[in-house]
C-alpha cells in the first residue's frame, strides 16, 4: 500500500517545527517556490513562474537524528520527502509529485570527520561542499580525485545519491569507485552504517543500494570516499584539432585500449567546441588530454597518447597550455550560474545536457542519430552538438549541448523544447543498446524510460523500492514513476 498524506500544509508545518524547531523550519514563499523545482525548469525559475507543486516547508536539518524522526513522520503520515544538500541537480529530481510535501536539506551536516592519510580515505557529512574537502585536502598534497563542474556547488550526500562522475573519470572512475562506507537513514527512521573497508565478499555489495539511489530509498547523511596523492607539478595538457568525430572515438578507444589511463580524454565536435576553443578551433573538432600522477607515469602516458594521434594525419597539436588555462576555468561557481541567467533575459536563447554512454561500436551512430533528429523535428534550435568526457576500456559516454531560441511563454518551454530533445536522445541510445543516463541521474525527467532502460531486471530495482519505501515518501516519482509501482 502506498500511503499519501490527509495533512493539511499547515498540519505538516507544525509537526516539523515540534520535531527540528521552528528555527529550522521555512515557510517563505518565495522560497518555498525556488524550492520546488532544479535547474530542469531554469526558464521557469528565471521568469518567476512555478508550476510544481511548492512544498509545505523546507527542513534544516542539524544531525541525523532530526533526519531519522523527520523520516519516520514522513513514513507515518504519506507526506512526501525530497532530500536535498547542494541543489545542484539537474533532472528534476528536486520536484515533488505530491503536495504539502517537504524539501529535508542537510546542507547544515557539513563537519569533515577525519581525513585519514595513512589509510588514505576522507570522512565527511553529508552537507560538505566537494570545493572545502578538496581546498582541505590539497593543503595536505591530496585529493579526492573528484571533480565534477559542479564542485563548488555540490555536497557529498549529493554526489553520492546522485552517483556523479568528474572530469578526472576515466584515471580515478567515478563516485560509486571511490566510497568506502557511509551511512544512510531510511524512511522507518532506521539509522544504517556500512563500514571501510578495501574489499570484501561478504553478500552483494550493500553501499549500491545507497549509491545512486537519488533520495528515492534513503537519506544518505556520512560519506567516507578514497583520496589520493595530488601532484599538479607533473600534469601533462595535449591538444589536438581534427577533421570529424568518428576518428576522435576511434582514438579514444586506443588510448584506453592499450592501457593508458589520462586524467582527461575529451572529444568534441565542430558545434560545442566553437563554444570553448573558438580561438584556435577553425572549424574542426577538438580532442584534449591530462596526464597525472607520478612524473614516471604522467611521462608515460603521454608518450603513449602522442604516438597513438601520431597516427591520424588529420591531428595537429596545438599548445599545451592553451588547453591547461582553459580547463582552470571549465567548473560552475555561483556567479557562473547567475551570468547564465541574465544571458537567457538578454537573448532568448537557452542551452541544457543530456549526457548518454554506450560501447564504442555504437557511440558514433547514436551522435549521428540524435544530432540529424534533434535538427530535423525540434523547432527553432539554434545549435546541436556534444563531447565525450569520460571514457572506458569498452566504451565512453556522449554529452549532448542544444540551444534553442525561446519562441515560447516560460510555462510552455518544457514542452516545446526541453522535453522532446531530451526524448529523442535517450530513445537513440536506448535503440543502439546504451544508457539512457550516464551520470546526471534519473530523476523525474527520464523516469518514463526506466522499464526501457533497465528491461527483466527492472524487477530489482522495483522490488528494493517497494522494501524499503513501501509507502513511497522518499522522492516519490523519480527514478520509478508512480504508474509503474500499481
Amino acid at each position: 500500500m502506498v500511503l499519501s498524506t490527509v495533512l493539511s500544509r499547515e498540519e505538516v508545518v507544525e509537526a516539523m517545527e515540534g520535531l527540528v524547531g521552528g528555527a529550522n523550519v521555512v515557510t517563505d514563499e518565495e522560497t518555498l517556490q525556488h524550492a520546488s523545482i532544479d535547474r530542469y525548469r531554469k526558464y521557469e525559475d528565471i521568469s518567476g513562474i512555478f508550476t510544481q507543486p511548492i512544498p509545505a516547508a523546507i527542513v534544516k536539518a542539524r544531525n541525523t537524528d532530526d533526519i531519522a524522526n523527520v523520516l519516520k513522520f514522513c513514513n507515518e503520515n504519506g507526506v512526501n520527502c525530497i532530500p536535498r544538500t547542494g541543489n545542484s541537480a539537474l533532472e528534476s529530481m528536486l520536484e515533488s509529485v505530491k503536495p504539502n510535501h517537504i524539501v529535508l536539506d542537510g546542507s547544515g551536516l557539513n563537519k569533515v570527520i577525519k581525513i585519514d592519510e595513512y589509510n588514505m580515505q576522507v570522512t565527511c557529512e553529508a552537507g560538505v561542499v566537494l570545493e572545502d574537502i578538496e581546498n582541505l585536502l590539497r593543503e595536505k598534497g591530496l585529493t579526492t580525485g573528484h571533480s565534477p563542474q559542479s564542485k563548488p556547488l555540490a555536497q557529498m550526500g549529493g554526489l553520492v545519491a546522485t552517483r556523479s562522475t568528474g572530469q578526472f573519470s576515466t584515471l580515478y572512475g567515478g563516485i560509486e569507485d571511490m566510497i568506502v562506507g557511509l551511512e544512510a537513514v531510511f524512511p522507518n527512521g532506521e539509522v544504517t552504517r556500512i563500514k571501510n573497508v578495501p574489499r570484501r565478499a561478504a553478500g552483494p555489495d550493500i553501499r549500491h543500494v545507497v549509491v545512486g539511489n537519488e533520495g528515492a530509498l534513503c537519506y544518505i547523511t556520512e560519506v567516507t570516499v578514497k583520496i589520493f596523492k595530488y601532484q599538479p607539478e607533473n600534469h601533462r595538457f595535449y591538444g589536438y584539432t581534427l577533421d570529424d568525430m568518428s576518428v576522435g572515438f576511434e582514438i579514444l578507444r586506443e588510448v584506453m585500449v592499450e592501457g593508458y589511463k589520462p586524467s582527461i580524454a575529451r572529444l568534441y565536435d565542430v558545434a560545442d567546441a566553437a563554444g570553448h576553443f573558438s580561438h584556435f578551433q577553425k572549424d574542426k573538432c577538438v580532442l584534449i588530454f591530462m596526464a597525472e600522477g607520478p612524473a614516471g607515469i604522467t611521462e608515460a602516458t603521454g608518450a603513449g597518447i602522442e604516438k597513438i594521434v601520431a597516427k591520424y594525419e588529420q591531428c595537429e597539436q596545438v599548445k599545451s597550455q592553451l588547453i591547461a588555462d582553459w580547463f582552470a576555468n571549465l567548473n560552475w561557481f555561483p556567479e557562473q550560474v547567475a551570468e547564465e541567467r541574465e544571458e537567457i533575459v538578454a537573448t532568448k536563447n537557452m542551452g541544457f545536457t543530456t549526457e548518454i554512454a554506450a560501447d564504442w561500436g555504437n557511440i558514433n551512430a547514436i551522435y549521428e542519430s540524435a544530432c540529424r533528429r534533434v535538427k530535423a523535428e525540434v523547432p527553432d534550435v539554434t545549435w546541436v552538438g556534444g563531447h565525450s568526457s569520460h571514457s572506458y576500456i569498452n566504451g565512453t559516454n556522449l554529452y549532448f549541448v542544444y540551444y534553442y531560441d525561446l519562441n515560447c511563454e516560460p510555462t510552455e518551454e518544457i514542452h516545446k523544447y526541453h522535453n522532446p530533445i531530451n526524448k529523442i536522445i535517450v530513445e537513440e541510445s536506448l535503440k543502439h543498446g546504451g544508457t539512457m543516463v550516464h551520470h546526471h541521474g534519473v530523476g523525474k525527467a527520464r523516469a518514463p524510460w526506466i522499464k526501457d532502460e533497465y528491461g527483466s531486471s527492472f524487477y530489482i530495482l522495483k522490488t528494493l523500492k517497494q522494501a524499503f519505501d513501501p509507502n513511497n515518501v522518499m522522492n516519490a516519482g523519480s527514478i520509478i514513476p508512480l504508474e509503474f509501482l500499481d
